[in-house]
C-alpha cells in the first residue's frame, strides 16, 4: 500500500505587533500637540523632546534663584539691608508668580515659540495689532540676547573669582573675562548643537545638581559660619545708595532679586518642542517659581545670618562678596573654592538654556518675518532640527557684546540691564491686553480646549474664530485681580530698573539701560519703516487645518 503526500508551500505570514498602549498614548498626544500647532498656523518642524520633568529642569536651572542671590548680593544689601533683601524677595517672589499666572493662561490659549509677541498679535485691536506685535518681538530678541550676554558675564568673571580666591597672586584682567565669557558659551553651543537630542536628560541631570547643590552650600555655611542676630536679619535697613528716603532706596535694590527670577519664559519659548504644552509649560513655571521661590529664600536666610565681616566681604579682591563669606564660614580656602565652584557651573549650566530659548526666540520672530535676513534665520537643520543658524546668531552677537568688558564693565552692565528692561517690557505689552480682553468679556470658555488662532493667522475669505480660553485659566475675579496686581508689579520693576545704584551719580555709577533700550527702539522702529512693514503682517499661516 503506497502513501501519497502533497507537500505544499506555506505562504509567509506577516505578524504585526499591536502597540502597546504607552505607545498608542504617546502617538495620540503627539497628533494632539500637532493639530494644536496647527490651529495656529505653524507646522511641526521641531522635535518635541522635553516632558514636564525635563523642562522644570530647564526652566529651574535657567533663573538659578539661590545661585543668583548669592551673586547679586551686593545690590539688594546697598539698597535696603538685610531686612530689605529679605522683604524684598517676597515682594518679587508674589510679583513673579502673579506674572507667569498670567503669562501661563496665555501660554495655555496659544502654546508657541513666539510667544509674546504671537499673543500681542492675538489680543490687541487690529488698528496696532501689526505695530505693537512687531515691536513686542523685538524686545523679546533683544532681552533674550542681552540674557545669552549677561549668563556668560557672569560666569566668566566668577571662574576668574575663584582664580583669585585659589592664587591671590593672579591679576585680574578684564580681557581674562571676555575669554572666559567665550569658553563658557564654547559649551553651551556645544550641548545645543553637537549633542542637542540629549539636551532633555541634560537639563533633568542639571535639576538634581540644582537642589543637591543648594544643600552641599547650605550645611557647611550654618553649620560652620558665626551666626549674627535675628533683629539685625528682619529689622536692619540700609540707604548705601545715598538716596532721600528708606523706601527709595528699598525700590531700587529690588531689581537684584527681580533678576535672579528671570529666564521664566525661555519654557514659552520652547513650547514647540515640550509634549502637551497646553497644560506642561505654565505648570512647569509656575512649579519652578516656587520651588526657587524657597531654595533661594533659604540661601539668602543663612547668608545674612552667616555675615561675618561684612566689610572684609565688601573688599574682597574676587569681586563677589559670597565667596569672602563662604572663606569667613569655613575658614578653608579649598572648601570655600569648592562651594563656590557649585554655584559657578550651575551658572554656567544655566548659559546653555539661555542659547535655547534665546535661538528659539530668534527663529520663531524670523520664521514671521520680524529680523533681517529672515529666511535663512528661520531654516531648521533637516537632521537635527534645530535651527543652527539662530544659534549661530545667537553666539556671534553673544561674543560681540562680551568685547564691551575689555573697554568698560560700566557700558557691559548696562547691556546686561537690557535684559530686564526688555523681557519685564514685553511681559507687560501681553499681560495689560489680556487684562483688557478679559475685563470686556472677549475671552470665552470653549467645550474643548483648544488653543485661539491669531486675526492674522485667518485665511481670506474665513470668519475670526473667538479667543477661547485653554486649559490653564485663573477664573472670575481672581483671574482679573491676579493679571492687575501682574501688571502693576512689572510697571514698578520697569520703572526702577533705570535707576542707578547711589546717588549723586557719575560716569561709571550711571545707568545708561534708557540709551541702551532706546538704541534697540529706533533700529527696530527704522527697519520696520524701510521693510518690515512691507513683509511682517504678524504670525503667518504656514498651514491651513480644516475645521
Amino acid at each position: 500500500m503506497e502513501s501519497s503526500y502533497e507537500i505544499k508551500t506555506l505562504q509567509p505570514v506577516h505578524i504585526t505587533r499591536s502597540p502597546r498602549p504607552s505607545e498608542l498614548e504617546a502617538r495620540s498626544s503627539y497628533d494632539k500637540d500637532q493639530d494644536d500647532l496647527a490651529r495656529l498656523g505653524k507646522k511641526q518642524v521641531l522635535k518635541r523632546n522635553f516632558a514636564f520633568m525635563s523642562m522644570l529642569g530647564f526652566s529651574c536651572t535657567m533663573m538659578v534663584t539661590w545661585e543668583g542671590m548669592l551673586v547679586l548680593f551686593v545690590a539688594g544689601f546697598q539698597n535696603g539691608g538685610p531686612a530689605g533683601l529679605v522683604y524684598g524677595f517676597l515682594v518679587v517672589c508674589v510679583g513673579t508668580l502673579a506674572i507667569f499666572s498670567t503669562m501661563g493662561e496665555l501660554a495655555s490659549m496659544a502654546p508657541t515659540s513666539g510667544g509674546q509677541y504671537h499673543w500681542v498679535s492675538m489680543l490687541a485691536p487690529p488698528s496696532s495689532r501689526k505695530f505693537l506685535s512687531y515691536i513686542t518681538g523685538w524686545l523679546t530678541v533683544a532681552g533674550w540676547q542681552a540674557l545669552v550676554a549677561s549668563g556668560g558675564y557672569l560666569c566668566g568673571t566668577l571662574i576668574q573669582g575663584l582664580v583669585v580666591l585659589s592664587h591671590p597672586e593672579y591679576v585680574f584682567e578684564r580681557w581674562h573675562g571676555t575669554m572666559l565669557f567665550w569658553a563658557v558659551l564654547l559649551v553651551a553651543i556645544f550641548v545645543n548643537t553637537v549633542i542637542s537630542s540629549m539636551l532633555p536628560k541634560i537639563e533633568g541631570l542639571i535639576l538634581i545638581l540644582h537642589v543637591l547643590g543648594f544643600f552641599a552650600v547650605l550645611i557647611p555655611l550654618v553649620f560652620m559660619g558665626p551666626h549674627g542676630s535675628a533683629s539685625d536679619v528682619f529689622t536692619l535697613f540700609l540707604n548705601e545708595g545715598g538716596w532721600s528716603t528708606q523706601g527709595l532706596s528699598f525700590f531700587v535694590g529690588l531689581i537684584g532679586s527681580a533678576f535672579s527670577f528671570l529666564g521664566t519664559d525661555g519654557v514659552i519659548h520652547m513650547s514647540e518642542e515640550i509634549q502637551n504644552p497646553s497644560i506642561n509649560v505654565p505648570r512647569s513655571m509656575i512649579t519652578s517659581i516656587t520651588l526657587n521661590a524657597f531654595l533661594g529664600f533659604g540661601m539668602l536666610i543663612a547668608t545674612l545670618f552667616c555675615l561675618g565681616d561684612i566689610d572684609a566681604a565688601f573688599a574682597t579682591p574676587t569681586g563677589y562678596p559670597f565667596m569672602e563669606i563662604f572663606v569667613q564660614a569655613t575658614n578653608s580656602v579649598s572648601g570655600s573654592t569648592a562651594m563656590a565652584a557649585i554655584v559657578t557651573t550651575l551658572g554656567g549650566c544655566a548659559t546653555i538654556g539661555f542659547v535655547a530659548s534665546s535661538s528659539r526666540m530668534t527663529w520663531s520672530f524670523a520664521r514671521d518675518r520680524g529680523l533681517p535676513f529672515w529666511g535663512q534665520l528661520s531654516k531648521v537643520e533637516p537632521r537635527s532640527s534645530i535651527p543652527l543658524l539662530s544659534v549661530a546668531v545667537t553666539t556671534i552677537v553673544a561674543c560681540l557684546l562680551s568685547l564691551i568688558i575689555v573697554g568698560s564693565t560700566t557700558a557691559f552692565n548696562d547691556v546686561i540691564s537690557l535684559s530686564i528692561n526688555s523681557l519685564y517690557a514685553s511681559y507687560l505689552m501681553c499681560c495689560s491686553l489680556l487684562l483688557w480682553r478679559r475685563c470686556t468679556g472677549a475671552i470665552a470658555l470653549p467645550p474643548s480646549f483648544r488653543p485661539a488662532l491669531s486675526d492674522s493667522a485667518i485665511m481670506p475669505g474665513q470668519s475670526p474664530p473667538p479667543l477661547t480660553w485653554g486649559p490653564w485659566r485663573i477664573p472670575g475675579a481672581l483671574g482679573i485681580a491676579v493679571n492687575a496686581f501682574a501688571c502693576a508689579y512689572m510697571v514698578l520693576v520697569i520703572f526702577f530698573s533705570f535707576w542707578p545704584p547711589v546717588t549723586p551719580t557719575t560716569a561709571s555709577t550711571m545707568n545708561y539701560s534708557s540709551l541702551v533700550i532706546g538704541a534697540v527702539m529706533i533700529f527696530s522702529v527704522l527697519y520696520y519703516l524701510v521693510w518690515a512693514r512691507r513683509v511682517y503682517k504678524g504670525p503667518i499661516v504656514e498651514i491651513v487645518l480644516d475645521q
